[in-house]
């Protein structure tokens, strides 16, 4: 199984969110970190809309998806690069639409088997609804990146173990495993990545705290690395929930350097899927 790496591109606020730009911004913005992820090698991105602030819901606005499912197309028209869809904390609904729509790959489900108390509220997991809603668009190809435990969030069962979570994820449908640390610039702790590791053939994804310093320790316990916050420009904000805001670029030469210090287990050419 090969390793990989992919970059999180965040989108700009959208239509009717705080800091909204113009849509030419939006995609501008977004070419520009897209530009920096190709020449710096990732070998695939996924589209993120997680700077429409405040969530009230987990449940996208019909403008901002539709803003969204235009800019990814945009964006992706002349990219070769294969590419995933994340909608705000947990609206896998809008998710699935917009990959299905646009060919993306996969999908981001931060809550898919676990129940979980954020700030936005309590999310309730319903990883049948997750595989239903697949079925019946006909995106059957398009793969189910599942969090077990994710981070920015508190489990309502606080009993359940990260082995359970990702047996019952595995049981439920999930594609591939994503494993956090607490918050956004938070790795996993090496203990519980390597008992995740060691549970299954699914391929376990790093979804937060990877840097140039630990992704090899990281990859020792892991197939794939989703990364952004220590790929971009500036330096990191008091008060923002992703580090750092927005407008703040991605560094091909950080990403450069990024896959430099992967490359001993980044293994021949890269091509989807993933493994």
């Amino acid at each position: 199984m090969k390793n990989y790496v992919i970059g999180a591109l965040h989108f700009s606020p959208m239509v009717g969110y705080e800091g909204h730009e113009s849509y030419g911004e939006i995609l501008k913005k977004a070419k520009t970190d897209l530009k920096a992820f190709r020449k710096g090698g990732v070998h695939a991105v996924i589209l993120e809309n997680n700077y429409n602030f405040p969530h009230k819901t987990t449940d996208e606005t019909k403008e901002a998806v539709e803003m969204m499912t235009s800019l990814v197309n945009d964006l992706m028209e002349d990219s070769k690069l294969p590419f995933g869809i994340s909608v705000l904390f947990n609206d896998y609904k809008s998710a699935l639409k917009i990959a299905h729509e646009t060919g993306g790959e996969f999908i981001r489900v931060p809550a898919f088997v676990d129940d979980i108390r954020t700030s936005y509220g309590e999310i309730y997991a319903n990883s049948q609804e997750v595989t239903d809603i697949r079925r019946k668009l006909g995106a059957g190809s398009v793969k189910i990146y599942a969090d077990v435990q994710v981070k920015h969030a508190e489990m309502i069962d606080k009993d359940k173990t990260i082995e359970e979570s990702a047996l019952e994820a595995i049981a439920q449908g999930a594609d591939g495993l994503i494993v956090t640390g607490r918050i956004t610039g938070d790795p996993p702790k090496l203990h519980e990545l390597k008992k995740t590791n060691s549970l299954t053939d699914v391929p376990i994804i790093i979804g937060s705290g990877a840097t140039a310093e630990n992704i090899n320790d990281l990859f020792s316990y892991s197939n794939g690395v989703i990364v952004s916050t220590s790929l971009k420009k500036g330096d990191a904000v008091d008060g923002e929930v992703n580090i750092k805001p927005h407008h703040q670029e991605i560094d091909s030469q950080k990403v450069r350097e990024f896959m430099k210090a992967a490359r001993r287990h980044l293994s021949g050419h890269f091509c989807y899927p993933f493994w």
